[in-house]
């Protein structure tokens, strides 16, 4: 820990080890990392004081790269860290009340004693912050008091999970402030699904926070959701000559809840229909031999989700295999093919409540058009609205970046990186 002096001095223009392996070489992208953590710094000793040492915590957002909504009925995912982040400062301050103050939304406290739900509060940051601090209390750990200046830069609605990234950020703080940094990198991803699940609000899988805790290119198999089996996959995206880009379409994610908590319900729907609990329980051949009486019970949507499932969790298995032995033309080509399942049968791609707002579907067309047998292109995230993403070579990523922005806005498209680190604290 150390004094806001100490820490800007160390932080300096980012020219240092730490900031390179978050962020990469490039000396502006360098600087304006630094800019950014000073400003965080400095916002938190104006608030907060420069008593007691500062600590500072990042956390990554996650962007899914294979298996779509597979991972909340136990299949398989391919994921990755990305260079967006959210960022902390902080300190204990020798209470039982956490105290955050975060750029762009109201301050807000928790009392770490009070571990109770909240109607009130559910899709609130409080909550997700109460949510952590139950989840490792019942876990074991040491939860108290600490102060924090958060900058948020995962953003949200971008596909990239910003929630999960907050809980994250918040649970590798607790570890490090009083547990020693102790508390693993899983327990952390699922007391994050624990503190969505139960105190915010939202149903979700385990994928996202493990991958924001975890870090790097993985991927994950749920078979086992008590113990998933994360394995890191040997692959480096800079050697390829392509450029990983999300664009946000636009859409509001507010009104979705009931969209996304559909997609699971229906495919556990269809796995209790024949003697399951969850899809990766059954398999295709079941699946099919009971379409008559599932087209009863469960309705049409319901089994085409089904398919999607099955198809997308093998499909994860051979876009591993593809990245480890080199192949990426055929890995590009199993992510065409999850973008079309994602579209035709999980029916994510847009809400059914709004069908005059197709902004998924659109860049979707856009990228097909643009990229053509040149790349890949698929909704990003849990869909609906928001982002897609496409893998587009050096010679097309102008123009691609400039199609997709002149039809969604300036600063629609992001281009990221694959970070090897997942949530940490800055050791400077």
């Amino acid at each position: 820990m150390k004094t806001p002096d100490q820490l800007i001095a160390k932080i300096d223009n980012g020219n240092n080890p730490v900031f390179q392996n978050l962020y990469g070489s490039d000396p502006d992208s360098a600087g304006r990392q630094a800019s950014t953590w000073i400003k965080l710094v400095e916002r938190f000793e104006s608030r907060y004081g420069a008593d007691g040492g500062l600590s500072l915590f990042s956390s990554p957002g996650r962007t899914e790269i294979g298996g779509n909504h597979t991972d909340h009925n136990f299949g398989r995912v391919l994921a990755g860290s990305v260079s967006l982040d959210n960022i902390a400062v902080a300190k204990p301050n020798g209470s039982n009340i956490i105290r955050i103050d975060s750029a762009g939304y109201p301050s807000f406290e928790v009392d770490t004693t009070d571990t109770a739900v909240y109607d009130n509060e559910k899709f609130t940051a409080a909550a997700l912050v109460r949510g952590m601090v139950a989840g490792l209390a019942n876990a074991g750990f040491r939860c108290r008091g600490f102060d924090a200046g958060i900058e948020g830069r995962v953003p949200k609605g971008s596909g990239l999970s910003s929630s999960a990234s907050f809980e994250v950020l918040i649970g590798v703080i607790i570890s490090h402030l009083f547990n020693e940094g102790r508390i693993d990198p899983l327990q952390i991803a699922k007391t994050g699904q624990y503190a969505e699940n139960n105190y915010f609000g939202k149903p979700c899988g385990l994928m996202d926070q493990t991958a924001c805790a975890t870090g790097g290119l993985i991927t994950i198999d749920f078979k086992d959701p008590s113990d998933p089996l994360v394995k890191k996959v040997d692959f480096d995206f800079t050697t390829t000559g392509y450029s990983l880009v999300i664009t946000d379409t636009g859409g509001d994610h507010a009104d979705l809840n009931e969209d996304y908590a559909s997609v699971p319900a229906e495919m556990k729907a269809v796995a209790s229909a024949i003697g399951g609990s969850v899809l990766r329980e059954v398999n295709l051949d079941d699946i099919v031999r009971a379409i008559p009486d599932l087209r009863k019970k469960t309705g049409d949507r319901s089994i085409l989700r089904a398919f999607h499932f099955q198809q997308d969790n093998e499909r994860v298995v051979r876009q591993v295999e593809a990245l480890e032995k080199g192949d990426f033309a055929a890995f590009l080509q199993m992510v065409v093919e999850s973008g079309y399942s994602s579209f035709m049968y999980n029916q994510n791609i847009h809400s059914p409540h709004s069908i005059s707002e197709q902004g998924v579907a659109l860049g979707l067309a856009m990228s097909e058009m643009l990229l053509s047998d040149k790349g890949a292109w698929r909704v990003h995230g849990g869909g609906f609205a928001g982002t897609i993403q496409a893998f587009v070579p050096g010679e097309l990523l102008d123009s691609y970046i400039g199609t997709m922005e002149h039809i969604f806005g300036r600063g629609a498209c992001s281009s990221l990186t694959i970070r090897n680190k997942g949530a940490v604290r800055l050791e400077l």
